[in-house]
This record gives structure tokens, C-alpha cells and sequence, in this order.
């Protein structure tokens, strides 16, 4: 079920690139193994199995994006493509779901409309750009490779 959910800042490192929508899933499993790659040579510690967060949503066109993996706290890279980032700290509208992404934020987006809850997004030439968005995945894919059987966390940052 939705709700909505106070949080804290959440530190992370991750990989920015602006990719068509279409193939967007195959590109965030690309920059996934590339950021794993570069956090075990650079010897950062990570929690969870990493995230993909919307910048800017097109769904006809081009999307910025970026996944990586969340850290225990700030962290400083000297890579040419790795960088380090916030989640911002407040308040999300947020859900679990497995397989159907399209569906589970459209669901989570439509509650929070209902609700009459704002979401800190606003309308871009290159489409939707949220202040925070992000899908965290809570499944080892070394333990359940099926992307459809992951538990997947939905978060979409509030208007204040």
C-alpha cells in the first residue's frame, strides 16, 4: 500500500546519462554493473543492491537517469563517470511492488493525487523533472537473477 514516509538524506554514488525511454531497462542493468565495477576498485562500502533514479521523465522521448548504489555517508570519487549524490531528506510518497513498474507508478502517482498530495516535480521542455524519484531494488540479484520476482521500492519526493 502507499504511504507516505518521512526520510533522511541518503548518500549514494551512481551514473548520470540520458538515454530514449525505449531500452531505458537494459541501459540501467549497463550502468549498474559499470558503477559496481568502479565502487569495488575504488573500495567504497554500499548498502543494498542498488537504485535507478528518474531526473527527467520523457516517456516519448529521451531520459534522464541515473542508477547506482546508496553509501553509509559522503563519499568522493575521482572517476570519470561515478559521481557522488543525495537523495534529499522529506517527505516521499511511497510503495513496494514486483514486476509491472508501469503500473505500480501510475498507482503510486494516482494515490498521491487522491490524497491531495503535491509531488516536487515540475513541467521542462525535456519533460517531467522530478526534485527526487527513485526505484531502490531490496532483492540480491545474485540470489534471485529474475528482475520480475524483485522486490522494488518506489519513492517520489513531496512538495513542501
Amino acid at each position: 500500500m502507499p504511504r507516505v514516509e518521512e526520510r533522511s538524506a541518503i548518500h549514494y554514488v551512481g551514473i548520470r546519462v540520458v538515454t530514449p525511454f525505449r531500452g531505458m531497462l537494459a541501459v540501467r542493468d549497463q550502468l549498474l554493473a559499470e558503477a559496481r565495477a568502479e565502487i569495488k576498485e575504488a573500495g567504497f562500502e554500499t548498502v543494498g543492491f542498488g537504485f535507478l533514479r528518474l531526473h527527467v521523465i520523457d516517456m516519448d522521448g529521451p531520459m534522464d537517469l541515473e542508477a547506482g548504489y546508496f553509501t553509509d555517508g559522503p563519499t568522493h570519487t575521482e572517476h570519470a563517470r561515478l559521481r557522488s549524490g543525495t537523495m534529499v531528506a522529506g517527505s516521499y510518497a511511497t510503495m513496494k511492488y514486483r514486476d509491472h513498474a508501469r503500473r505500480a507508478n501510475q498507482a503510486l502517482q494516482d494515490w498521491a493525487r487522491d490524497t491531495g498530495l503535491g509531488l516536487d516535480r515540475r513541467t521542462v521542455p525535456e519533460g517531467d523533472e522530478f526534485a527526487c524519484r527513485y526505484e531502490a531494488f531490496w532483492t540480491d540479484p545474485a540470489v534471485e537473477p529474475r528482475k520480475t520476482k524483485w522486490t522494488v521500492e518506489l519513492a517520489i519526493l513531496l512538495a513542501k
